[in-house]
């Protein structure tokens, strides 16, 4: 069995010097104008993804985090009395 593969259509209006721009750069690259604006825009959504969704961090923050990882703090009085109350309520249930 065959598998094919389904699309969806996209239309955009675009003023003329940005499409003039658009079939340049495909033709420079020997790719229709479709394939060039399919690519780009697929590696402009991963990376406005991968934006949103990685976190980067210095070198100092990644120190502090496997700081606090390996060596955590004591609980505060607050977090003691947090846990007890937790305790509390499920072994009621």
């Amino acid at each position: 069995m065959a598998h094919t593969e389904t699309t969806a259509r996209l239309e955009a209006r675009l003023p003329a010097n940005i499409h003039a721009l658009l079939k340049r750069a495909a033709e420079i690259q020997g790719r229709t104008l479709t394939d060039f604006v399919v690519a780009a825009a697929h590696d402009a959504a991963r990376r406005a993804i991968e934006d949103a969704e990685v976190v980067r961090l210095s070198l100092e923050d990644q120190k502090r985090i496997a700081t606090a990882l390996l060596k955590p703090s004591a609980p505060s009085p607050a977090l003691r009395r947090a846990f007890r109350h937790r305790r509390k309520l499920l072994s009621r249930s």
